[in-house]
């Protein structure tokens, strides 16, 4: 059996499910382009993270957001995961 470091804490999980996503949008300076923001809720508000988006990101987030059944979250390399497929599928 592997080992698993003690004690297990809420930075040694390096994976999390999102559970709910807000997007902001921070208006810029004067002729300039605002900055979109999405906050994610992780493992029922265990964790939280902020991500800085350009529009065409945050438009492509959005749609894979509102149409993916689980998406997780790998915090160490920021990377978001979207759905789960099982082998052979």
């Amino acid at each position: 059996m592997a080992k698993v470091q003690q004690p297990v804490t809420d930075d040694s999980i390096k994976v999390r499910q999102v559970n709910h996503y807000q997007f902001s949008w921070v208006a810029g300076e004067a002729a300039r382009r605002g900055t979109f923001t999405l906050q994610l809720v992780l493992d029922e508000g265990a964790w939280e993270e902020v991500l800085t988006l350009d529009a065409d990101d945050a438009d492509v987030l959005q749609d894979l957001l509102k149409n993916t059944g689980t998406v997780n979250y790998d915090v160490g390399r920021r990377t978001l995961m979207f759905g789960v497929t099982p082998t052979g599928s």
